[in-house]
């Protein structure tokens, strides 16, 4: 179903909307950033603060290093600026697993421990990455929205504008 070149080219993407949606986040305010919108996680920042939760939660079921997470509303960082840092090496994390992962791996499944009520869950390996990837696109898109109602064009989005570069 999908193979280590379909997960190098969706930490590619996301690395470069991560980057684009930090961008334009940089435009606002910090009050701005962290005002309750209506969102499901309220703010701008708050939502940024819950892709790096469950991208670190992720990441560590499929590396074994901690996640440092305890909570799936822990809010990690306060300051958008150590809040950018820490989503750069995450994606820094996130190339170094996408460079090492195997067909035999993605092929096989995933245990974990479902950090809301602690059952055990077993998952094809696959679509535990594609949930991973889609998690990351679901929240952007949450984010893109709420940068538009503050007046930011968060730019494009689409996978076939992905700079050849990055």
């Amino acid at each position: 179903m999908i193979d280590p070149a379909y997960c190098k080219h969706f930490a590619r993407y996301n690395r470069w909307q991560n980057r684009t949606i930090y961008d334009a986040c940089a435009k606002l305010d910090d009050v701005t950033r962290k005002r309750n919108m209506g969102a499901f996680f309220k703010s701008i920042h708050a939502t940024l603060n819950h892709l790096l939760v469950g991208d670190r939660l992720w990441l560590s079921r499929f590396d074994g290093e901690p996640s440092g997470v305890t909570s799936l509303d822990q809010y990690l960082y306060d300051n958008f600026d150590e809040l950018r840092q820490q989503r750069e090496w995450t994606d820094d994390r996130t190339d170094r697993f996408v460079a090492k992962v195997t067909p035999e791996q993605i092929a096989g499944t995933l245990q974990f421990r479902r950090m809301r009520d602690q059952v055990e869950m077993t998952l094809p390996m696959n679509v535990a990455i594609m949930q991973f990837f889609n998690h990351q696109t679901h929240h952007r898109g949450q984010v893109t929205t709420l940068l538009m109602q503050c007046g930011v064009d968060p730019g494009v989005t689409d996978l076939p504008f992905l700079p050849a570069e990055l």
